[in-house]
């Protein structure tokens, strides 16, 4: 079993050892420069490891290195598991994609849409058809985030409290209560937009299934699958391998701690976020990739069939429709052009449109604080990147890695 040791010789592979250290040296740079204080990426092909890196500080101001085993905040890369946990439901007849989503959460019965006038006082209508479960694994419910601040309906969020949180206190069923009093930014189906509607399918799970999100995540995903590191927030035994989160600082010469955000991992969060509120590792995120890669299965754990795998990872925008033309032009975790949108993962329809070094149907998104990972079934290929760094398009780690990653393959 591979696991944070190297454990295969790259030319076994079809990797080049010599290349791959081009991966160390270019990120290298990033540290030194005090761009990023440390990171890690872990190149795996064929469910082995081939090339592991762990470069700089976890802690900056402590002096502590990044470790193999260090934990870092995860935040948008949740989306993928709960879109998983989400599809096993599925594959259980517990609903159908196009079933309305107020057959469980009757909150969103009747969800009214923005047309016009400020966040005071909006404009809406009544939403042209419901919201149903396929909009909310495909971000085009019509939900947005506060934190875009490009359109009123983000204004909205935000006055209600929810920026890069949610209110203090609030639960995910008072979220997605609060939600369901906010217009939508577009008609449900009619547009694609990054949100919150991760975290309203995180809530269907719970009451499909009849367990907290946190419950269900432990016993039928974590567990399964070995990630003993991955969890909605960072217990004490286990806050000495967490890195410190940091916010990109052009003009200064090293990152600026953010604890203010950063801590709220160490205690137990009021709120269960599908949508963003997980700490894992190198090793157990990886593993999870494994198992996208192995068609749902991974060392006899299997959560999901190959066929359903295969149909969450092709794109399900309208018409074949990417994210470019599909989509709002706003902050994203992934470039747009020649990027699709499955059941909770980019998906690249045209590596030539997307302009990066990789294949046809490679599957992938990112987190908020710079972490990233993709799965490419063509080359048996999965890479899980991990830092701590405010926010994720300061610089253009992804698509740099990418680059470094295929040069290294060689067969």
């Amino acid at each position: 079993m591979a696991d944070f040791n190297i454990d295969v010789d790259p030319a076994a592979v079809g990797l080049d050892a010599r290349r791959l250290r081009r991966i160390d040296a270019h990120l290298r740079r990033y540290v030194d420069e005090g761009k990023l204080a440390g990171c890690q990426v872990m190149v795996s092909r064929q469910g082995k490891v081939a090339h592991l890196s762990s470069l700089g500080h976890a802690d900056l101001e402590a002096g502590r290195p990044v470790e193999t085993d260090t934990l870092w905040r995860i935040y948008s890369m949740t989306k993928p598991v709960t879109a998983i946990a989400a599809m096993m439901l599925w594959e259980e007849g517990a609903f159908e994609l196009t079933d309305p989503v107020s057959k469980w959460l009757p909150e969103l019965a009747a969800p009214r849409v923005y047309v016009g006038g400020p966040a005071a006082k909006p404009v809406t209508v009544p939403a042209t058809e419901p919201i149903r479960v396929w909009h909310l694994l495909t971000h085009t419910a019509g939900f947005t985030y506060g934190f875009h601040k490009v359109h009123v309906t983000d204004e909205i969020h935000r006055l209600r409290g929810f920026d890069l949180g949610a209110p203090p206190g609030m639960d995910l069923a008072g979220c997605v209560r609060a939600w369901a009093e906010i217009p939508l930014s577009f008609q449900p189906g009619a547009e694609w937009n990054y949100s919150v509607a991760t975290d309203v399918l995180g809530r269907l799970i719970e009451v499909v299934s009849g367990q907290s999100l946190e419950t269900f995540f432990t016993e039928r995903v974590f567990g399964p699958l070995g990630m003993t590191d991955t969890g909605f927030w960072c217990p004490e035994p286990k806050q000495g391998r967490l890195a410190a989160l940091y916010s990109a600082a052009p003009h200064a010469s090293r990152p600026v701690r953010i604890d203010s955000v950063g801590n709220a991992v160490k205690r137990p969060p009021s709120w269960l976020s599908g949508g963003g509120g997980l700490v894992s590792s190198t090793r157990d995120y990886t593993r999870f990739t494994w198992m996208l890669l192995n068609g749902g299965e991974f060392e006899g754990a299997r959560l999901l069939s190959p066929r359903t795998l295969d149909y969450m990872t092709v794109n399900h925008l309208p018409g074949g429709a990417d994210l470019a033309s599909f989509g709002r032009p706003l902050f994203a975790e992934t470039r747009f052009d020649g990027v699709g949108f499955g059941l909770g993962f980019g998906v690249v329809t045209d590596p030539v449109a997307y302009r990066t070094l990789t294949s046809v149907g490679e599957y992938h998104w990112g987190g908020m604080a710079s972490t990233a990972f993709w799965v490419d079934p063509a080359e048996q290929l999965s890479v899980v990147f991990m830092t701590q760094l405010m926010p994720s398009s300061a610089y253009p780690l992804r698509t740099q890695l990418r680059q470094l990653v295929y040069q290294s393959l060689v067969d």
